[in-house]
């Protein structure tokens, strides 16, 4: 058999090939076979030193349009391989868009997470900055810098869980405003911070105290700080929190870190200061403690009190959602029980 016979059956055999094939895989191995390095025409063009002069041109050419016809013929082959795949793909995946749509399960924010995101954007409206430090912390940082120097009969009314003779689960964040006093330049700007943070307590677990639970501490120090600026914050914060027609008081209290210390009282919103069984038939519910900065809190930190002065708080920030939202029992907080928590989905705008 010559060439040219040859090439004529290499024609028929490769289109019929080509027609065959299925999918991209037996295509490939199709074009490897036919115009590949290896293929059927390189093979041909390999032995035209056995052609005669006068004849290699002519085979030459022949080889070359047969190269291009199937070259053609594999790329429109595998185009309707691809769209035929596309049309499956299409046909097995078809989406009824009549059918209802199925909402999608979203996760909401802890109680306690709401009203802490809430109440540092209100502070930082007001110019406080948020300052956060390490939860376990030195007796140092936790207590003497606080006025409670060891022995100090009020410590019994912190007790915790000391790690070692210094270190200690802390029982407040105000070792944060500690460590921001020490370092705060108050030649430059006035100090308004607020601490968030879990603190630990070795109080009983029940329905209305935790060994763990979140808080945030607010301090102002600056020139001439008076308790009617405390007064004004407090009040401020409560009817951000719990509602506008929300009447405050203040009773004295004793506080180590302030002097003169106090407690602040809001009007029962279930009752609106008639008497009821949830603020003791009292018409009021405690919220938060607060007080003057002592003295020594200063001092301690290198900072002249007769000079300067200012005024701290503390809130419980699952106090404060408890009262908010009607929790009756604390743990709840903790329990992790997703029904409890998707309530609060709404709260999160």
């Amino acid at each position: 058999m010559d060439l040219f016979d040859k090439l004529k059956e290499l024609h028929e055999q490769g289109l019929e090939e080509i027609k065959k094939a299925t999918d991209e895989q037996t295509l490939n191995k199709v074009r490897v076979e036919l115009v590949g390095r290896k293929g059927e025409l390189t093979k041909i063009l390999h032995s035209m030193r056995d052609v005669a002069p006068e004849n290699r041109r002519e085979v030459g050419q022949k080889v070359n349009e047969l190269r291009d016809l199937f070259n053609k013929q594999l790329d429109a082959t595998k185009a309707e391989i691809v769209k035929a795949v596309l049309v499956k793909k299409l046909e097995d995946e078809k989406i009824d868009v009549t059918l209802p749509g199925c909402e999608g399960h979203l996760g909401s924010k802890h109680p306690i997470n709401v009203i802490l995101d809430d109440l540092e954007s209100y502070f930082i409206g007001m110019g406080y900055k948020v300052v956060q430090g390490p939860e376990i912390e030195t007796d140092h940082y936790c207590f003497e810098m606080m006025n409670l120097p060891k022995d100090h009969p009020a410590r019994d009314m912190q007790a915790t869980f000391y790690i070692d003779s210094e270190d200690l689960l802390r029982t407040q964040t105000s070792g944060d405003q500690a460590r921001v006093l020490e370092k705060h330049d108050f030649s430059k700007s006035p100090l308004k911070m607020v601490g968030p943070g879990k603190v630990y307590r070795r109080d009983d677990d029940d329905a209305t105290h935790s060994h763990q639970f979140m808080q945030m501490e607010g301090l102002v120090v600056d020139k001439n700080v008076t308790m009617s600026d405390l007064k004004g914050t407090l009040e401020m914060i409560a009817k951000h929190v719990f509602g506008q027609d929300r009447a405050t008081r203040l009773r004295p209290s004793y506080f180590p870190f302030t002097e003169p210390s106090v407690e602040m009282d809001v009007s029962c919103f279930n009752c609106d200061g008639k008497g009821c069984p949830i603020c003791k038939y009292t018409g009021w519910i405690e919220v938060l403690g607060a007080g003057m900065v002592h003295p020594n809190v200063l001092e301690n930190a290198g900072i002249d009190s007769t000079v300067y002065g200012g005024f701290a708080f503390g809130l419980g920030l699952d106090r404060f959602a408890i009262l908010k939202y009607g929790i009756d029992d604390i743990r709840d907080f903790y329990t992790n029980d997703v029904r409890f928590l998707k309530q609060f989905r709404k709260e999160e705008n």
